[in-house]
C-alpha cells in the first residue's frame, strides 16, 4: 500500500482546540485512516514550520486526497504538505531506468 508524510501546521482555531481540551489525537487519525482503508504509521509533534508530522498508508493517491482535503476543511490545520513515499526497491528500479535514458540539457 502506498504510504504518505503529511506535514500540518495548526491554525489558531486548531491550537486552541487542543489546548483548551488536550488529547491524544493519535487515536482519531488511527480511526480516520482506518474508516477509509488506510493505516496509521506514526504521528509526531514537532518544531519548526510544521507542528505535525504524520506517516499514513492509503490504498491511493485520491484516498490520500481526500484526508488532505477533510483535514483542511476542518479549518483547524492549515499548510498541509503531502509527500508520496517511494519505497527504496522502487526507487532503486528507478535508477536502472533513468540509466538507460538519454537526455540533453538545456544549453548543452
Amino acid at each position: 500500500m502506498p504510504r504518505y508524510l503529511l506535514q500540518a501546521k495548526y491554525t489558531q482555531q486548531g491550537m486552541a482546540g487542543l489546548v483548551s481540551s488536550p488529547e491524544d489525537r493519535s487515536g482519531v487519525i488511527k480511526t480516520l485512516a482506518q474508516s477509509i482503508g488506510g493505516k496509521l504509521i506514526s504521528l509526531d509533534y514537532c518544531f519548526g514550520e510544521y507542528d505535525l508530522i504524520i506517516m499514513l498508508e492509503m490504498p491511493d493517491d485520491t484516498t490520500m486526497a481526500s484526508v488532505v482535503m477533510a483535514v483542511g476543511a476542518s479549518g483547524t490545520a492549515t499548510n498541509l504538505h503531502t509527500t508520496p513515499l517511494i519505497p527504496i526497491a522502487d526507487g532503486f528500479a528507478a535508477a536502472q531506468k533513468a540509466n538507460a535514458i538519454s537526455y540533453r540539457g538545456p544549453g548543452k
